[in-house]
């Protein structure tokens, strides 16, 4: 996500009163503001066709309706650009892999603390990823099965193990480029041709492939 003046925020969640908290708390933030609020995941679709389009939507999992994973769906299929931080009460280890896997940049549980909740949020606004560390344990557990390669290291190119060493970071893309001293339309091609040589859908799939061939550390 491209650094600018202001991110807009939208906030999904049916709890009237923790809505409005955390729109007053985000609000509070230097760089953020909340564009709108909604009640569910219909009352978020009407709203982000005619209200300002956010860079980031909090989003809780469980709500009446429309829930979090049907409205996660809806925005891939229709706002791709558009990143989302999932807000939960589950420790659940298959519902949270589930939910990393339909695309979400961020997950967080409803009682984290205020710096965690800005340390995820700031991570998302930079492009990156944020999970909590028990959560990093679950992808730990499950790479293995969840990945599916189609390559091993001795196939890939000095330039292409520095990209996903930098494109597992908090680094958006345009500074990954900046970083590699290359264009960013250079940057994008190397995370097509990646995509595809490593049957691999989305930076996350990169995040888990670096994990598991150790191109990253993890403790």
């Amino acid at each position: 996500m491209e650094s600018k003046q202001s991110i807009a925020v939208a906030i999904v969640d049916d709890h009237t009163l923790f809505c409005r908290s955390m729109e007053v708390m985000i609000n509070r933030l230097r760089g953020y503001t909340v564009v709108f609020t909604a009640s569910d995941g219909l009352d978020f679709i009407h709203k982000i066709k005619t209200r300002e389009k956010p860079d980031i939507v909090i989003m809780d999992r469980l709500m009446p309706i429309m829930d979090g994973a049907s409205t996660i769906l809806w925005l891939k299929q229709n706002y791709p650009e558009v990143s989302v931080i999932l807000l939960s009460v589950n420790y659940s280890e298959e519902a949270i892999l589930k939910t990393i896997k339909s695309g979400v940049k961020g997950y967080l549980l409803k009682d984290a603390e205020l710096d965690e909740f800005k340390a995820a949020l700031e991570s998302v606004a930079k492009g990156g990823l944020y999970y909590p560390e028990f959560v990093t344990h679950y992808l730990l557990k499950s790479v293995n099965k969840s990945v599916e390669i189609n390559t091993d290291l001795e196939s890939l190119k000095p330039h292409e193990i520095d990209f996903i060493r930098l494109a597992s970071s908090e680094f958006t893309y345009k500074e990954i480029a900046d970083q590699m001293n290359v264009s960013l339309r250079t940057v994008d091609g190397y995370r097509d041709h990646l995509f595809q040589k490593l049957n691999i859908k989305s930076r996350v799939g990169l995040v888990l492939f670096a994990i598991k061939y150790k191109i990253i550390e993890t403790e």
